[in-house]
């Protein structure tokens, strides 16, 4: 994954505070009315989410093994989690993913992506006292060793069906030569299913043939699949598929490289999904995935997909109509070194830079 090796997470390490944002107005440059800074100084973040039941409480993932909490634009000393010393954080490596139960209410439960000190991906469960987590009551739900410290995935993320999906890149290698995207026996480069409740149950492949789906989401409003997937020569595409979905999906890679043809392998079980929307690279890189938009502040925005590039921090949004992408359009801000969108209780967006800033998407 390009998106974290070649720049983002070897960058995120280093660079902390918003170099390129207007700091005296919390505004970014050339759009005062586009985007609002909530906080600043945080270290190399990679994700925002939001907790069940907690409104104005908003949880930041950094990549060292630290899950922040900001409350009214101010970073609590306290972290709500720290697992540093079970995490490899370096490169595309770290603690990439969180992820609340729907019931986290009543249960306090909540999942966790992480590369470990060996470099492999678990994917853990915790539970919190309302405050923090309770680091005892961890529960290892899936472990893969990876062959490689690039396209590691990251995204873990409940479904309308409140199963857990977790994300997988193809392991690393330039090209894909052993093709384990397309090997239904592989769990790399794929989208997988887990029930947290059976901790010791295998995951279930939903969709193969990823590269690296670094972040994807689910449309609260119907439970629609979105997936921002990285490319490698020339290509980022947005991967959209309607709920429900019957069988096994297949996404191309690395047969496919968007919707080209990019190498002579063989493809894999599934029914063959192709890109909404595509972008070639310029100054562009890496793919970002977002959200739909479903609040309320931005009446314009709703029913709108936001999703961005890490190298130009530019960000789009497209409307789907009949399962095509319309009015793709270039949103009038710039986000440096965009890693990540979130949605809260509410429904509004908001978006991580790298260099340590977390914004709100406003009108």
């Amino acid at each position: 994954m390009r998106l974290l090796a070649a720049a983002l997470l070897g960058s995120l390490l280093t660079c902390v505070s918003g170099a390129s944002a207007d700091v005296s107005t919390g505004v970014l440059r050339g759009a005062p009315r586009g985007l609002v800074k909530v906080v600043d100084g945080l270290r190399s973040p990679v994700q925002v989410t939001f907790a069940p039941g907690a409104p104005g409480v908003v949880y930041v993932v950094e990549q060292s093994g630290l899950i922040r909490v900001v409350r009214a634009g101010k970073i609590r000393a306290q972290p709500f989690l720290d697992i540093r010393s079970k995490v490899y954080a370096e490169g595309e490596q770290g603690l990439l993913g969180l992820a609340f139960a729907p019931d986290y209410v009543k249960s306090r439960q909540f999942v966790v992506d992480y590369t470990d000190v060996n470099g492999d991906t678990r994917v853990v469960r915790y539970r919190s006292d309302g405050t923090k987590a309770l680091t005892q009551t961890a529960r290892q739900l899936l472990m893969i060793e990876q062959p490689d410290s690039h396209h590691n995935g990251g995204s873990v993320a409940y479904g309308k069906d409140r199963l857990l999906y977790v994300g997988m890149g193809d392991g690393g290698a330039t090209g894909a030569p052993d093709n384990p995207a397309q090997n239904p026996l592989s769990l790399l480069g794929k989208i997988l299913r887990l029930d947290p409740a059976y901790p010791a149950a295998k995951p279930v492949i939903v969709a193969l043939g990823l590269r690296n789906p670094w972040r994807f989401s689910f449309d609260r409003a119907n439970g629609d699949l979105w997936i921002g997937d990285v490319g490698e020569v020339s290509l980022e595409e947005v991967d959209h598929v309607a709920w429900p979905w019957q069988g096994q999906l297949n996404f191309g890679w690395p047969v496919y490289e968007g919707r080209s043809p990019f190498e002579s392998k063989a493809i894999g079980p599934g029914r063959l999904v192709t890109p909404v929307a595509q972008y070639n690279h310029g100054s562009e890189c890496s793919i970002i995935g977002g959200y739909v938009y479903r609040g309320s502040a931005m009446r314009s925005a709703i029913g709108r997909y936001f999703y961005g590039d890490y190298c130009s921090g530019k960000v789009w949004s497209l409307k789907l109509v009949g399962g095509v992408a319309r009015e793709i359009r270039r949103e009038p801000f710039i986000v440096p070194h965009v890693t990540s969108f979130g949605e809260d209780i509410a429904g509004e967006l908001y978006v991580v830079s790298g260099d340590g800033a977390l914004y709100r998407l406003v009108r």
